[in-house]
């Protein structure tokens, strides 16, 4: 009783620490498994025994015989369906084929690279070396998200690095089952019929269980068959069902299995789905806690002191310096992507708790055998996880400061309140270049800004989840559209550090509104326009549309115009070069403002002789 509640208390010990120095979790926690196992065994034990024994092949421990197994394996099944849940097609727009490429082109590179260093460095034999080189395919969501979350970047990097991360879990797992049913199957014989059609069923019911049970969970929760205090625990409850089902049909299907069903579901139409990735992202923290200590401690030593050689460090230095790089600059060849955007891509990519997870499974089974250099498997994979973690967490943003990929200025834009006329402002300024996120507690309100293409997400702004998310790494201005007063002004006081150092904007109040002294600083479009005015003006007339500016008397006129007129209202100014500046409500306080400058404007078209409005 006492090592499982140390365990949970050092585990959740170490994600404080992990949030409070913003490393990823799974360092201090890798560390402590190391300390309670086989650091304490040799030097902190008077008997030479660990303090945390998660034994899962003998007599004793927490785990005794395959117990330890059956739990890493599920609870690996419902962290990636954790993932599954947060991958949006949407996302994918303009790097769809780099990330394709990745898991593919980029898998294979790593497989028979990393396979080939292994064979010659360490001389294993060619199964044991591609077993190693299957396992170390993973980059891990839950250590990237950690590393990106701190550093401003583009959205297309940011996504490149997460979808890979969560699609190539079950790609890298798939790869090390395959070559462990060559080493188990048929000894050194190598590649077999036997281990071809075990590969084949793994693909047909992990992807027929995965994409069958989330159309049936989705069905069941839009028809209200299930009772919404129930909701966390059946989809809990399903998962496992999906995970267990896919693995009697074909062993190492499920986690296949349940990515599938996550990425279903998160793209589907499913009611209740944030409050669903809520219960399940705090289920994974736990899990992910209890998991690496488990893992850590389980290594011996004596494993310990094989990785005590330079071989180790010519190992690791070209896998992550020469293999990775190769991987990443084959996948992207003819993308947007930029050299120094590939470059960053190719430095960030650690492992995570697939990897491990399986290398624990797979070694203890082989070294079980009897198969010679089994023994590698494990200290070589937790080496390669615990030095990417520790390069990339210590390293990552001052990388992407040396490469260019830091965002001196964030140009994304966070607009709280997903309304008629934010989905107007929004899809203008995201047909002119600029990325826009949209967040909302109204479904409805997301589904209609999803239907028009525009980033949305279905959050409270109260909750924590906005300040995790990487998808808004490159935001710097904040915009607070709803029709809450408070609401708005909370908004600006939380996030204005996060996600308004560009600038951050908020409506005015129909007081501030009535009361021409009451113009406040972070006021927004004009002093003559509130929610209920915008509302209405969007309403009437959906468009927006752009006035060529001829001089500053000029733009005051057109200002003056669309203060008069209640159904227009200023929303930005364009220069020459297409960069906009959002209006405050002081709208005429604009320092710079020259010919060709371009007003842009929500509602009816002006009636402006010396320029004639183009709608966009």
């Amino acid at each position: 009783m006492l090592e499982l509640a140390g365990i949970i208390i050092l585990g959740i010990l170490a994600q404080w620490v992990a949030w409070k120095l913003k490393i990823p979790a799974i360092l201090p926690l890798i560390l402590i498994g190391l300390l309670v196992g086989p650091v304490a065994s040799q030097y902190l034990s008077e008997d030479g025994s660990k303090w945390i024994e998660p034994i899962w092949n003998g007599e004793k421990g927490l785990f005794p015989g395959d117990g330890l197994y059956y739990f890493v394996s599920l609870a690996i099944s419902i962290i990636l369906f954790e993932g599954g849940l947060t991958l949006k097609r949407s996302e994918i727009r303009n790097v769809g084929p780099v990330i394709t490429k990745l898991i593919t082109l980029g898998s294979a590179i790593t497989f028979f690279g990393s396979g080939a260093l292994a064979y010659f460095i360490f001389g294993l034999g060619w199964e044991l070396s591609l077993l190693f080189s299957g396992l170390i395919i993973v980059t891990g969501p839950t250590v990237i998200t950690p590393i990106l979350r701190n550093i401003p970047l583009k959205k297309d990097i940011s996504t490149v690095l997460k979808w890979e991360g969560i699609l190539i879990d079950p790609i890298g797992a798939l790869v090390a089952v395959l070559v462990f049913e060559f080493i188990s199957v048929e000894g050194d014989s190598g590649f077999t019929k036997t281990a071809l059609i075990e590969f084949g069923k793994i693909i047909l019911f992990g992807t027929t269980f995965g994409f069958t049970f989330a159309h049936a969970l989705a069905f069941a929760v839009n028809k209200k068959f299930i009772p919404h205090y129930l909701l966390n625990v059946v989809s809990l409850s399903t998962v496992l069902l999906v995970f267990v089902e896919s693995e009697i049909f074909a062993h190492e299907s499920g986690l296949l299995a349940v990515v599938v069903m996550g990425m279903v579901l998160g793209n589907g139409k499913l009611e209740n789905l944030k409050e669903l990735l809520y219960f399940k992202e705090s289920l994974s923290v736990l899990l992910i806690s209890i998991l690496f200590i488990l893992l850590a401690a389980n290594i011996d030593y004596e494993d310990l002191k094989l990785l005590y050689t330079w071989k180790t460090a010519l190992l690791f230095a070209l896998v992550v310096f020469v293999i990775r790089p190769l991987a990443v600059f084959s996948s992207t060849i003819g993308s947007k992507l930029r050299l120094n955007e590939k470059l960053f891509i190719s430095w960030v990519g650690p492992r995570g708790i697939v990897a491990a997870g399986i290398a624990s499974l797979f070694g203890s089974k082989l070294i079980k055998q009897g198969v010679e250099g089994a023994e590698y498997i494990t200290p070589l994979v937790f080496m390669i996880v615990l030095g990417t973690v520790l390069l990339n967490a210590t390293t990552a943003r001052m990388f992407a400061k040396i490469v260019g990929v830091f965002l001196k200025r964030s140009e994304g834009i966070l607009i709280v309140g997903a309304s008629h006329f934010s989905r107007l402002i929004g899809e203008y300024l995201e047909n002119n270049g600029r990325h826009v996120v949209l967040i909302d507690s109204n479904q409805s309100n997301i589904q209609l800004a999803q239907e028009q293409g525009l980033d949305a997400i279905n959050a409270d702004i109260y909750s924590e989840e906005l300040n995790n998310n990487i998808e808004l790494s490159d935001v710097g201005f904040l915009m607070a559209l709803t029709g809450s007063r408070q609401i708005n002004a909370y908004a600006i006081d939380r996030f204005r550090g996060q996600f308004g150092e560009s600038g951050y904007y908020r409506l005015i109040t129909t007081d501030e509104m009535e009361d021409n002294q009451q113009n406040p600083d972070e006021g927004l479009f004009s002093q003559t326009d509130d929610f209920n005015t915008l509302t209405e003006v969007a309403r009437k007339y959906p468009k927006i549309h752009e006035v060529k500016i001829k001089s500053r008397e000029h733009f005051e006129e057109l200002i003056d115009l669309t203060n008069k007129d209640e159904d227009t209202v200023p929303l930005l100014i364009k220069d020459k070069k297409g960069i906009m500046e959002i209006i405050s409500s002081h709208n005429k306080t604009i320092e710079k403002i020259e010919e060709g400058y371009k007003l842009v404007y929500m509602g009816k078209p002006l009636s402006v002789p010396e320029a004639t409005p183009t709608s966009q």
